[in-house]
This record gives C-alpha cells, sequence and structure tokens, in this order.
C-alpha cells in the first residue's frame, strides 16, 4: 500500500509550479483581474488544457460573485470539490479467469516496460502466478530490458527472436499461460513501427491471435501514458484508444511531471479511467489510482506564500 506522504512528494512539482500558486493567490484579500490571468496561465502550465481552465476560473469567479466567497479555505474546498468532479478512483481490475490476459500499449520511452515490471511484481506478490511476453521484437533493447526484469522479479517471459512475428510470440506466450496455468498473462508490444497505421494494425493483429487461444483474452488493455509529456500524452490516448480498445491508463513518472493536470483532461475528454500511476522508481512504486490522495498532493498545504 502506498502512503499518501509518496502521493504529495510524487505531486510536488505540480504543486509548486500551479496549485500551490493558485490556491495561494486564492487567499488574497481581494482577487484582481490581473491574479485571475495568472491563475488561468498557471492552470495551462499544468496541462488542465483551455476548456477545463476556463470552467474552472469560471466556477471560482462565480463562487466569489455569489457567495462572496474570499476566505482562502472555502475557495480552496470548492475548487478541490470541482475538479474532483471530474475523477473517480476505479474500481480495482478483475482477473478472474485463469488465464487472464492484459495487453500492454504505449509509445517508446512512456515507461511501458518498466511498469509491466512494476505490475508483475505486484500481482505476484498477491500470490498470482504471472507470466511475461515480449512481443515487441522489433527492438532488442526491449526484450532485453524486459529479461533483465523478468530474472530480478522470478517471473516467466516468453520471447521471440529479433524481428520476428509479434503475434507469433502472443500465441506462443498464450499457449504457455494455458500449458503452466498462470493466472496472469502480460504482455508488452511495440511501441513504433516505420507508420503509424502498421503500429495499430500490428496491435489488432496480437489482440486477434491472443482471444484465438484464450477466449476473452485480451481482458484488459491497457495504455502507458508519459505524465511529463503532458498534451502529446493526451493526442496518445485517443489514437490508442480507438485502435485497440484501451480500458484504461498507466500514468507513469508522475513524480518526475509538472504537468499533473494532465489527469483530469484524460478522465474528461477520453473516458478512460487511470488504474496506476507511476510515484517512483522502485518496484513497488506503482499505486492505484486515488481521487482522494490524488487531490491531497495537488492541493494540501504548505503552499508558497503569496
Amino acid at each position: 500500500m502506498t502512503a499518501s506522504g509518496d502521493w504529495k512528494q510524487a505531486l510536488s512539482r505540480t504543486r509548486r509550479a500551479a496549485f500551490g500558486r493558485v490556491a495561494s493567490l486564492l487567499g488574497a484579500t481581494d482577487i484582481t483581474p490581473a491574479a485571475w490571468e495568472e491563475m488561468e496561465s498557471l492552470l495551462l502550465q499544468a496541462d488542465l488544457g483551455p476548456r477545463l481552465t476556463q470552467e474552472t476560473i469560471a466556477f471560482l469567479q462565480r463562487k466569489v460573485k455569489e457567495q462572496g466567497m474570499l476566505q482562502r479555505a472555502e475557495l480552496e474546498k470548492a475548487l478541490r470539490e470541482f475538479l474532483g468532479s471530474f475523477l473517480e478512483s476505479p474500481a480495482a481490475a478483475e482477473f478472474t479467469t485463469r488465464p487472464s490476459v492484459l495487453l500492454i500499449v504505449g509509445v517508446n520511452g512512456s515507461g511501458k516496460t518498466t511498469s509491466i515490471a512494476k505490475l508483475a511484481d505486484r500481482y505476484q506478490r498477491e500470490g498470482k502466478r504471472v507470466l511475461l511476453a515480449a512481443a515487441d521484437t522489433y527492438r532488442a533493447a526491449a526484450s532485453e530490458q524486459l529479461e533483465v526484469w523478468a530474472q530480478r522479479l522470478k517471473v516467466e517471459l516468453i520471447t521471440g527472436a529479433p524481428g520476428s512475428d509479434p503475434g507469433a510470440v502472443a500465441f506462443d506466450a498464450a499457449q504457455a499461460a494455458l500449458s503452466r496455468k498462470a493466472d496472469l498473462l502480460i504482455v508488452d508490444t511495440a511501441g513504433r513501427l516505420h507508420t503509424r497505421f502498421n503500429l495499430m494494425e500490428e496491435l489488432k493483429k496480437i489482440r486477434r491471435v491472443l482471444g484465438k487461444v484464450v477466449p476473452g483474452a485480451p481482458h484488459h488493455t491497457w495504455l502507458v501514458l508519459d505524465a511529463s509529456t503532458g498534451q502529446n500524452a493526451l493526442a496518445q490516448a485517443a489514437g490508442f484508444r480507438e485502435a485497440v480498445a484501451a480500458d484504461g491508463v498507466i500514468l507513469a513518472k508522475l513524480d518526475g511531471s509538472a504537468k499533473g493536470g494532465i489527469v483530469f483532461r484524460i478522465r474528461s475528454e477520453l473516458g478512460l479511467p487511470i488504474v496506476f500511476v507511476g510515484l517512483g522508481e522502485q518496484s513497488q512504486d506503482l499505486a492505484p489510482f486515488d481521487r482522494e490522495k490524488f487531490l491531497d498532493g495537488l492541493l494540501t498545504p504548505p503552499f508558497p506564500s503569496p
């Protein structure tokens, strides 16, 4: 279980760069037009996006005008409730089918392989027999990195020859998961081919192959996004959601980003739940998304002085 303090540490950059400074501005005796403009700029810098930023500012201005609300604590509570309305803590993923198949997608460099290792560690500690599949055969470093993690975690890994058919690796891994009575098969995939169309077609093929071996597979398809890429992460999410029916997001590298506002946009614009967030480098630093801890990390004092 990840401590609340880890969330606050992971979100410290976003808090210092944006939301903490917004809260300080809300504590002013009189919120001037210049202060509202600064708030807007800060929220945009945190990648809350133009629409949500405008809605947030308009909401706070209504509170001040209609209710005479100027106390910092009241405005901060109102801000928290407003932003929290765009989020939810999703129910824990159910892997009741044996074997369950989890397909992991995302662009190269997003933290995909490390997130897979963290998932394997987490589910293995829960008592599941986990099997990994290195279906990113186009990049030798991807298989090598996953092999290092597999050895470290003592998890079985199914690989193919460099440049071999990723669908064949997925097929072999699904059959191995059946024969070895694995509880969970986690499949890594390529994050880059020479055209985006080819990448998405390859991922669709892997999905079909898995479904032929294990009925209903993949049972979940999670997209790994790098929190520090902000707007680019949103564009990636839209593409993968449509092509491979992604049903959840792992937001990696949240601890290294000042763009935590992207969380609100992923939920409000794409409707995808954030299932896990990366809060650090260790294998256990992958936490189920928790709305209250996330909001605490963004808005809890101490804040910079106005």
